[in-house]
């Protein structure tokens, strides 16, 4: 993170720490809406909070996840709103309409692991759900259930090492980035062996 980021998650953190819960929702649904902070970190530092008697566990869990779900249904919602765009745009190209069917088939599962395992993908994922059209119902039950396992994990993480809460947070940071590092070497390659293929099936003279 650069200098300003850094300073603003630091100013969260603090405010976190002062005035509880509602900060902490706050916190995690601007993330949810497109400002660039590290929402794990959050959650993680939440759980520490509660372990150390700053927030009380129920209220921190339900508005933790009434916050990031309304996030989340928000940027599909700016998604929706480019919808018709998008279409009049693309509507002739047969990459969009094939990543567009994929989204259809398999949008759920991208949905639930950008939730909690591939977080940086999140938002392009809740604007492509909504500019694609994929039924809102389907999106919130997997968007709740990824949502679910993040607190969970995260927010346990947070609440098992307590004081040293910053320590497993730069390793989750850590891990998370590297994840998305291989997700994006995944696809590219797919992508290049897709490219690749129709050439290849070519007979030779």
């Amino acid at each position: 993170m650069n200098p300003p980021a850094i300073m603003l998650v630091e100013r969260f953190l603090s405010w976190i720490a002062a005035y509880g819960e509602p900060m902490l929702a706050l916190a995690v649904f601007l993330v949810a809406v497109g400002v660039p902070m590290p929402s794990t970190l959050f959650v993680i530092a939440g759980g520490a909070f509660v372990r150390t008697g700053v927030m009380e566990m129920t209220s921190t869990f339900i508005l933790l996840l009434v916050a990031v779900v309304l996030g989340d249904t928000v940027s599909y919602g700016m998604g929706r709103l480019a919808r018709r765009n998008l279409q009049d745009r693309f509507q002739d190209n047969t990459a969009w309409q094939r990543a567009q069917l994929t989204f259809q088939k398999r949008g759920g599962i991208a949905v639930y692991l950008t939730r909690w395992i591939l977080t940086p993908f999140a938002i392009p994922t809740n604007l492509a759900a909504g500019s694609g059209g994929y039924p809102l119902i389907r999106f919130l039950f997997c968007d709740i259930a990824g949502e679910l396992t993040w607190i969970i994990v995260f927010g346990g993480l947070g609440y098992a090492f307590g004081s040293q809460w910053e320590v497993i947070a730069e390793l989750v940071s850590n891990c998370s980035g590297l994840l998305a590092g291989i997700v994006f070497l995944v696809i590219g390659v797919y992508l290049y062996w897709k490219r690749l293929r129709p050439n290849r099936a070519l007979p030779k003279p």
